[in-house]
């Protein structure tokens, strides 16, 4: 599989400058994501040499000299024995792959930090689902940086294109449209990045074969490695439930994810630690309710009341046709053509939250009743910047019309600074709002 250039790579470097051995290296991140991939890069680019376990598959040794850590000297030497790799102090390191497979292992980072010889740089998925952590003390000496699927920056990049994304964010920055036709254009590359997505392998194989078909198949390998993921945490299959029913729920409008539809359970509180466990996996992004919206919307976030997305929208978009066998060439080209008559609506809400999630974005929503009908108004996403927030509502059609967005504006006037519309066509202004093309929203 082709290694594409990640955005981490430079983060990891500053942490090898910077920690000089005192902190160890935790990558998180959903499967497939490419975790593994750039950590033995990494290793094998910036160090003299490197020894990599895979505690997902490794020999049952491997994993017994973790029981007992008093003997660092022993340890080391059976590794590089088993591994047939020398070792060099301070220019060698070890990596723990999928390191939520050997909890002992993950609980001796202490000490061989403490030890200072070599680096350490752990890889893992469903880090803290509670069977993997329950009888260990996790590390201090661990520092954490999450890993997305590739962001549309980095997509642009795995196709040859460095000088796109700069140009755009320029534009960005001038508050400049590109004109129609040039929209038109760069919301046709947006299309396919949403329909091949951000996981390394779909988009080699996209790279290799031009087949939309033998794309969609990849992905519906990898959503089914997920299914069976969340079947082996919950056997009950709620879990499972709730990930397949996510285009449904957001598809319906509901302004909350109604976990009583997904799974049949009429007291949806008792799936409180499964939601944590969905959330672990890095496979889905939670966006929640802010109760009161205002800078600090973590301290007034309902637990309780949610909408539920795909960490990648490719995966999503698979997923949404997932009643067919396989989601035909013929429907990717419509969907690249922005010709497919389904209202689309929901599938830009999803991209919209992949890529503020990749900005380190934390997602929230509001939602407040009409007084004078049943209708709901809501405002899709609020950010917090500086003393104000920004909130966004997202269009795929229909963008004249902005009425929830206009409502929260003068509801909360003394809290809102910019407040933006997210759409399909070029970058302009309207009175208070910008109306942000789609393929901007990775500036935000």
């Amino acid at each position: 599989m082709k290694i594409f250039k990640r955005k981490l790579y430079d983060e990891m470097l500053k942490w090898k400058h910077d920690s000089n051995g005192r902190t160890a290296l935790l990558i998180k991140g959903a499967r497939r994501v490419g975790k593994s991939t750039l950590a033995h890069t990494f290793a094998q680019k910036e160090y003299k040499s490197y020894i990599a376990i895979d505690f997902a598959v490794c020999k049952p040794e491997v994993k017994a000299l973790f029981d007992d850590i008093s003997d660092l000297n022993f340890v080391f030497l059976r590794l590089q024995v088993l591994f047939g790799v020398e070792l060099h102090e301070r220019n060698s390191v070890i990596v723990f792959d999928e390191v939520q497979d050997c909890p002992r292992a993950r609980q001796a980072i202490k000490y061989l930090v403490a030890d200072g010889r070599y680096d350490y740089i752990e890889t893992g998925s469903l880090i803290s689902i509670r069977q993997n952590v329950k009888d260990i003390l996790i590390p201090s000496e661990e520092e954490e940086m999450v890993m997305n699927p590739l962001d549309y920056e980095e997509f642009q990049w795995a196709l040859g294109n460095e000088v796109s994304i700069p140009i755009i964010k320029k534009f960005f920055q001038e508050r400049k449209g590109f004109g129609d036709a040039g929209a038109r254009g760069e919301m046709r590359n947006l299309r396919l990045y949403m329909l091949v997505g951000g996981m390394p392998q779909a988009i080699s194989t996209y790279l290799e074969t031009n087949n939309m078909e033998k794309v969609d198949k990849m992905k519906r390998s990898i959503i089914k490695l997920y299914e069976n993921d969340f079947i082996k945490i919950d056997p009950s299959g709620n879990i499972s439930k709730m990930f397949m029913a996510i285009p449904g729920q957001l598809a319906s409008n509901w302004g909350r994810y109604q976990i009583s539809s997904a799974t049949g359970i009429d007291h949806p509180e008792r799936l409180k630690g499964q939601i944590f466990d969905m959330q672990d996996s890095m496979v889905v992004n939670l966006a929640y309710h802010a109760n009161d919206p205002n800078v600090g919307m973590a301290l007034h976030r309902d637990g309780e009341k949610f909408k539920m997305f795909m960490a990648d929208t490719g995966l999503f978009i698979t997923l949404a046709f997932w009643d067919k066998k396989f989601t035909e060439n013929i429907i990717y080209e419509k969907l690249l053509s922005d010709k497919l008559s389904a209202d689309l609506g929901y599938v830009y809400e999803n991209l919209v939250a992949q890529m503020l999630r990749a900005n380190g974005h934390e997602l929230y929503y509001y939602t407040w009743p009409s007084e004078t009908s049943n209708h709901l108004y809501e405002v899709d996403f609020l950010l917090s910047n500086g003393t104000k927030i920004e909130p966004i509502e997202v269009k795929s059609s229909g963008y004249k019309t902005h009425r929830s967005l206009d409502l929260f504006c003068e509801k909360f006037s003394s809290r809102v600074n910019k407040r933006y519309l997210i759409y399909t066509k070029d970058l302009r202004k309207d009175g208070n709002i910008t109306y942000l093309p789609a393929y901007m929203t990775q500036f935000l």
